[in-house]
């Protein structure tokens, strides 16, 4: 959600809210590598293994976790993998390439089509939820359609050749392209204050888990002198990332009900509709049909006024007719020009920044759901491991806390998501008042039990 606010100077700023992203965006690898080097470089006197107590740890403990990491990465894909095989066979049945012959092969009934494609998608967008992606707002929409960043031509989307199933446009927490200034600091208090010497000014309180940026773009830029001769700095939203699920309209007498799936990066939100399905080819702009038809009025005006002179100028003439010829042209290379650029971008946005489609969307999808379980968990485990019992909040403030200090990233931790599926493994407990609490390493390995991949892996070794 966006919105002006005022200034110091009384000027209005366009400044767009984004909340605090839920998404923790560090490596895996690194992240499990990092807290088990705290783990193994800390005193390994003191040692107490018993649960809801503080320790300090050994080497013992460091490989322990290393195991416990394991295992729980192994249960995690165990407990998604039926709901992902569903998915995926919901999805061979609506794919674009085979889909129409597999359901062909079943001989459904429509109603049984339909009740088929709803089960897809509430599992596809409860993954994409798990994956931290947000639906697109009608808000959000109009934002990007406000503004126009790398293209200077109006693109729609043709809802003619959009069948029943609309599009709907899945977005991950937006990056910012050029220069990046956050406009908020963490306070304890759950308040925090922009400070206006550093901020340009911009004075407003925000949410503790908000974030506030300035978008600066050409044409609300001020024209002055300094501007039209020097390097100016534009501030453009950006998607990370966009997933894009529609389908096409049939021809008559046709039923296609294949799902279209596209995954994309770094698109600017002032051209998110080069992202869209079934885009319009687009024409000269209102301005360009006004600038054209005002030349044209004008030119023949003067001309006409020329010819009813006296003694009309032949040369007079001849410079209208070249003034008014080449203006004209000047409107239409421009919009030559503008189609160029308009046709490289799509080239580029489906070759460049088109990550993939399909089941290769979903798998990739599944995977992500899978990372950032695992990191919760991790993440939660050790710091109930560190710090000893803790109430939910604040066990939430500590994982953020940790997140900034060793990874110097800012993350919206979901701490009772975490603590659910720390419960569903067994390895925590609540003591009289709710306080949480973990078990001990070694006995939380005992719970989990060996999984299947260390018994294969096992029994290669053997």
């Amino acid at each position: 959600m966006a919105d002006a606010r005022t200034g110091k100077m009384g000027k209005e700023k366009d400044v767009v809210r984004l909340e605090r992203e839920s998404v923790i965006s560090i490596m895996k690898p690194k992240l499990i590598m990092k807290l088990a080097y705290l783990i193994g470089g800390k005193s390994d006197s003191c040692f107490v293994d018993s649960p809801c107590t503080p320790v300090k740890w050994n080497q013992h403990q460091k490989e322990e976790f290393l195991k416990l990491c394991k295992r729980v990465e192994y249960t995690m894909r165990a407990w998604y993998h039926l709901q992902f095989d569903d998915m995926m066979e919901l999805f061979a049945l609506f794919d674009p390439v085979h889909g129409s012959k597999k359901l062909q092969q079943q001989n459904l009934s429509y109603e049984e089509i339909d009740t088929l494609e709803q089960n897809f998608l509430s599992y596809f967008f409860q993954v994409m939820e798990k994956s931290n992606f947000n639906i697109v707002n009608d808000d959000e929409v109009e934002l990007a359609h406000s503004g126009q960043y790398l293209l200077n031509l109006p693109i729609k989307v043709d809802e003619s050749k959009v069948n029943a199933l609309p599009y709907k446009l899945c977005q991950a927490s937006p990056c910012w392209n050029f220069r990046l200034r956050k406009l908020f600091s963490r306070k304890k208090n759950g308040r925090s204050k922009t400070d206006s010497k550093k901020n340009d000014d911009i004075a407003y309180e925000v949410e503790d888990k908000d974030l506030y940026v300035e978008r600066i773009r050409l044409e609300t830029m001020e024209l002055s002198f300094r501007n039209l001769i020097g390097r100016v700095t534009i501030q453009e939203p950006t998607f990370e990332e966009v997933i894009v699920l529609y389908r096409r309209k049939s021809p008559k007498g046709q039923n296609d009900r294949a799902i279209h799936v596209k995954h994309f990066k770094n698109i600017p939100m002032a051209d998110m509709e080069l992202v869209l399905p079934e885009k319009k080819n687009p024409s000269l702009t209102p301005m360009d049909w006004v600038q054209f038809i005002v030349s044209v009025v004008i030119g023949l005006v003067t001309l006409t006024s020329s010819l009813e002179m006296p003694k009309a100028d032949f040369w007079v003439v001849i410079a209208i007719l070249s003034a008014l010829a080449g203006y004209c042209a000047k409107i239409y290379f421009s919009f030559q020009q503008n189609m160029a650029t308009y046709q490289n971008l799509i080239t580029q946005s489906m070759y460049d920044k088109q990550l993939d489609s399909g089941k290769g969307t979903l798998l990739h999808l599944c995977d992500d759901v899978i990372q950032q379980e695992v990191k919760e968990v991790i993440i939660a485990y050790y710091i109930l491991m560190e710090n000893g019992k803790a109430t939910s909040d604040d066990l939430d403030l500590q994982c953020e806390e940790l997140i900034q200090e060793e990874f110097g990233l800012q993350c919206d931790f979901e701490v009772m998501d975490a603590v659910r599926k720390l419960e569903r493994l067994g390895i925590i407990t609540r003591d009289s008042i709710g306080r949480i609490c973990c078990v001990a390493l070694k006995r939380a390995n005992e719970i989990i039990g060996a999984t299947t991949e260390e018994l294969v892996m096992k029994a290669r070794q053997s």
